[in-house]
Formats: structure tokens, sequence, C-alpha cells
């Protein structure tokens, strides 16, 4: 059988009355061709701008390695000029990634070139939105989002997506207490017969092209591959949903907190455990046909 996947829908554009109805409301991802458009960075974006505009700020860089059992989540495994890292990117493929960048801190112009998109829906966090450079070929692993926002993620360049509903979370071998799956296995080629849970795993294939945005709903687990060397920009907004927004809270609080205390208590042995439990926890899933 293996992973069912299906292709995201695309429009052009739309209304807001559509996307309520098809998409926020039922938690649909979608591809938007022309939001971006509108945007003077869709002319004026480029790595040669960026460049230009933010300078010779150090950046923490990210790859594919396992974490440290000890290190707390998102820790960098190097760190470079960011002029450097895009002059690398351009010339060559690289598995490392600047992850949850803000360039407008260095750069507060580039506010000027992009609008969130409130005539589609209200709640967007704030001014700052976050910014994610790839080299050709790199991935970023299969995660969900800590803070449970809505996220339309803009694309400068190429990139494959692939999308999977939160209810898909045990059967993906969810590590307990962390927004991310056993770093064992390949989603994009996975080895079955390692990992059965994923066998009829449900899912949505996307590739985005120059100026597309995705609109990734709540709790949306997703994998991304970098077609090229390339940059996203992430605009983020509050589900309208107490739960989802207490949800968010926990995760960033008690949940981070006890990980993180754990992790450097513990190390391995705390590790190895959530590995296991996430192999049981997705065992027992598949055994009695969830999710439902």
């Amino acid at each position: 059988m293996g992973l069912i996947l299906k292709p995201i829908d695309v429009v052009k554009d739309i209304t807001k009355e559509e996307f309520e109805e098809k998409y926020l409301k039922t938690r649909t991802p979608v591809v938007i061709k022309n939001m971006a458009k509108k945007w003077p960075a869709y002319q004026k974006w480029s790595m040669d701008y960026m460049k230009e505009v933010v300078g010779d700020v150090e950046v923490p860089l990210y790859d594919s390695s396992k974490a440290d059992p000890s290190a707390p989540i998102n820790a960098s495994a190097a760190k470079m000029k960011f002029g450097d890292y895009i002059d690398l990117i351009k010339r060559e493929p690289t598995d490392l990634r600047i992850f949850l960048f803000d360039p407008i801190k260095f750069a507060p112009k580039l506010l000027d070139d992009f609008l969130p998109p409130k005539d589609l829906m209200g709640g967007f966090l704030d001014k700052y939105p976050n910014m994610f450079f790839g080299g050709e070929g790199s991935e970023t692993f299969l995660h969900f989002d800590i803070d449970m926002a809505h996220i339309f993620h803009t694309h400068f360049g190429k990139k494959h997506i692939l999308l999977f509903d939160y209810k898909w979370r045990e059967r993906l071998y969810q590590i307990p207490y962390a927004t991310y799956s056993l770093e064992d296995y390949d989603i994009s080629n996975p080895d079955f017969e390692k990992f059965p849970a994923l066998d009829g795993v449900e899912g949505i294939e996307c590739f985005l092209q120059y100026g597309d945005t995705l609109f990734m709903p709540t709790g949306w687990w997703h994998w991304m591959k970098y077609l090229d060397g390339s940059f996203s920009i992430s605009l983020r907004a509050w589900d309208k949903s107490w739960a989802v927004k207490a949800h968010s809270l926990w995760n960033l609080t008690v949940q981070r907190k006890f990980d993180n205390f754990m992790k450097a208590r513990y190390k391995k042995r705390y590790m190895d455990w959530k590995e296991s439990l996430a192999i049981k926890r997705a065992e027992k899933a598949l055994k009695e046909g969830l999710p439902k």
C-alpha cells in the first residue's frame, strides 16, 4: 500500500468566503499562486538582495544529522556569516539550512515588501515573520510547529513538501513530549518493513514554485526538501479555537521545559526511552486501525 499521497489543491486567487469554507474551517492545506505576486518582494527579493540588506550578521546553521540527546530542541550545528552562507547555497548543494531567522531585525525596510493576507483571515501574530534558507537537497525533518499556528508559507524558489494531518501523529512515530518524529526513517522513501505503522498513512504532496504560498493549517505535520538554493517566509496566525491556543501554550511552556530538563539530566537514556515509546505507540495505533 505505502503512503497514500494526494495532490494539494491549487488556486490562483481566492475570496475570503471560499477560503473560510473550503480551507480554514476544514483545516485543509491549499496553495495560492497569486497572493505574493502582489507584494514588492515578488520582484525585489533575491539571494543577492538579501545578502545586500542583511549584511555580515552571523547566523546559526542546521543540518539533517540526528540531534544530540542532551541538546535543547533547535540547537544549531554550526555558524556562518549570512553573506557567506548565501554564496554557499548559490554555488553548490549543501545540507545546511537557516531556521527561524529574522532578517527584518537587521533590515527593517523588508517589512515594506510583504503583506499578511488579512483579507483572508485575522489573528496574525506579529509583524516579524520567520524566514528559512536552504541549499539544494537540504531537508527539513518531519514535524509540526510547536505554537500550533496557521501558517502562510511563501517560497522564493522550488520546494517539495509532504503534509500529514495531526490525527496521524502516532502512526508517524511522534516522539513523546516533542513535535517531531523518529529521525531513523525517510518519510519521502520509507522502509515499511522496519516502520510498518507508516504503511497506509494518508497525506498530501505539494511542489512549490517561485512565489507560491502554501496555507498550512494548525497542527499539520510537514517535511520539506529544497529543490534549489532558495528561501521562504512564513506568516503565522492564531486559530480562533481556545483549545488550540491552550495546546500552543502547553507546548511552549510546560512540555518544552520538561523535555529540556529531562534531556539535560538523563541524556541518551531519556531519548532511548522516548524513541522506544514512539515505536510502541505507533504499533498500537496500527493494530487498532487508528486514526478512525
